[in-house]
């Protein structure tokens, strides 16, 4: 097990990743292709992120029972790349409510090299949990089965939920913190400049500063959609206090692990100098 202090090594010159998927959750490769791939690529520091076991059914996470294969596989990788590549054994952890996230026995338990944070599912009015990641389409469909057609409820909902996440802690790099907007802008194309949209993520960011965790900017939509998660717009602010920042892939396949970096990052640098 590493420690996040590892971070420091992480400079834009330096090919790294920290957000991937494999077979463990809903990953479209073996640990072992990803890591051959990423090698091949020129990555000097991989981490993997599995998306965590959750108390409810979704096809997305992995199982609690595969946890310790999981860290068994990593360390398995970690011994064939050492010297060449560093390999990380992380989890991106989903928040589901003060009972269940990163902060949780459950995780803060396991070994990990570190934890991502992130909001795919939130509460419905009526107390269920919907996830709201996945397609635009399916978004549209579960908006109004689910919500009763309340976009509104649900931009705040999912900031609140990320504000919450964040003050509980017990991770160190928030995902794709605003990666709502790719849904709710395809049902409201002006949902940015809503103000319950822009509380929402002004608060968050308020207390992201305040906290110090290190922010992920995402880059796995940007090829298909032209937007990185967060908005390149949230940048500066962030660079502007010191907030720490990583560019990753969160690849699910191995020909993607690398899915926009060399943009984000070109764009990243020209922020820092702005």
């Amino acid at each position: 097990m590493a420690s996040f202090d590892f971070f420091h090594e992480l400079r834009d010159d330096i090919p790294y990743n920290l957000h991937s998927h494999t077979q463990f959750c809903d990953g479209r490769a073996s640990m072992e292709e990803m890591a051959a791939a990423a090698m091949a690529e020129g990555f000097s520091h991989w981490g993997f992120s599995p998306h965590s076991p959750v108390p409810l059914t979704s096809p997305c996470n992995m199982a609690a029972d595969n946890v310790t294969a999981y860290l068994s596989e990593a360390e398995r990788l970690r011994n064939i790349y050492r010297g060449r590549m560093k390999i990380y054994a992380a989890m991106e952890i989903d928040y589901l409510g003060p009972d269940w996230g990163p902060s949780h026995p459950f995780f803060t338990s396991l070994p990990l090299d570190y934890r991502i944070g992130s909001v795919h599912i939130i509460p419905t009015q009526d107390g269920n949990r919907i996830d709201v990641d996945g397609s635009p389409a399916r978004f549209a469909q579960y908006l109004k089965e689910h919500f009763h057609n309340d976009l509104d409820y649900v931009v705040s909902t999912y900031f609140k939920q990320s504000l919450a996440m964040v003050k509980a802690g017990g991770f160190e790099i928030i995902g794709h913190l605003d990666k709502l907007r790719l849904n709710a802008s395809a049902v409201r194309h002006d949902i940015e400049s809503s103000q319950c949209y822009r509380t929402g993520v002004e608060t968050l960011i308020h207390e992201i500063i305040l906290t110090g965790i290190t922010v992920e900017i995402n880059t796995k939509h940007y090829e298909a959609t032209g937007r990185f998660f967060p908005a390149p717009e949230l940048w500066q602010m962030l660079r502007g206090t010191g907030v720490p920042i990583v560019v990753n892939s969160d690849a699910h396949h191995p020909h993607l692990i690398s899915a926009s970096r060399t943009e984000a990052i070109r764009m990243l640098r020209q922020t820092a100098g702005a």
